[in-house]
């Protein structure tokens, strides 16, 4: 295994964990919000900090340990590796693409929408009036 696989595992296993940290302190926080023994859980400094980062390094630990989520780590990095970027002229010439083939089907469907109202405008109205006649 290359040595640079386990410094982007390594990588992505903490920012895994500090996601995990910081999804735990915005329910903790939601959680307060709506039910006071949580608020006054939350109200403890040790306890409101430390609960999410607790919970984040024992993911990292799990993590970073398991022999089978490593391996599947090491295969996800390597699959990546293995992706063929396209060039800068490429991303250019595929974003102009999209560009133009937007607006063109933006346009058309303006266009669609706006003789479909006039023509439901103009098709209520005339069974309006002839039924008041």
């Amino acid at each position: 295994m290359d040595d640079n696989n386990k410094k982007i595992r390594a990588v992505a296993f903490i920012l895994a964990g500090a996601l995990v940290a910081l999804v735990i302190d915005v329910l903790f926080e939601s959680l307060s919000v709506t039910f006071g023994k949580v608020a006054r859980l939350r109200s403890d400094e040790t306890l409101r900090h430390g609960l999410p980062i607790a919970v984040g390094l024992i993911v990292f630990l799990i993590l970073q340990f398991n022999p089978k989520v490593r391996a599947w780590a090491d295969e996800v990095i390597s699959e990546v590796r293995k992706v063929v970027w396209p060039s800068k002229q490429e991303v250019t010439a595929m974003t102009v693409v999209v560009c133009v083939f937007v607006t063109v089907i933006g346009l058309g469907l303006g266009v669609f929408d706006f003789v479909a109202g006039q023509a439901i405008t103009a098709f209520v109205q005339t069974n309006f009036l002839s039924f008041l006649l």
